[in-house]
Order: structure tokens, then sequence, then C-alpha cells
């Protein structure tokens, strides 16, 4: 698992991410939050790595 910052402009992937939520209800957006998870873990694909990351982002502080 990576754990420094390894995204390629990370502030204009934020601001995308932001725009697609922009107009959704709460239901639309948590949709498209579990899409875009499952999207991305699919192009992780190691089980292993998407099992470290679910449990850095548990313990990870609010």
């Amino acid at each position: 698992m990576k754990t420094t910052l390894h995204l390629q402009d990370a502030d204009t992937f934020y601001e995308q991410l932001l725009d697609a939520h922009e107009g959704l209800t709460r239901e639309q957006s948590e949709l498209l939050n579990a899409r875009l998870i499952l999207l991305l873990a699919n192009q992780v694909g190691d089980s292993r790595v998407l099992a470290d990351c679910l449990a850095a982002a548990q313990t990870a502080p609010p």
C-alpha cells in the first residue's frame, strides 16, 4: 500500500470529484462514491492492498 502522495495533480482530481457531486441528492452522491470506490478498487486489483487500505481508512483520524 502506498502511503506517500502518488496522485498526480491531486488538486485537479479533487475539483473534478466536487464537480461530479454538484447537484446530486445525498443518495445520488453516496451511489456515485460507491461506484467510484468499486471502479478504483478494480484498478488496484490486489485484495491484500485493498484490505490494507480499508484498515488504514478506518484508523485515520477524523
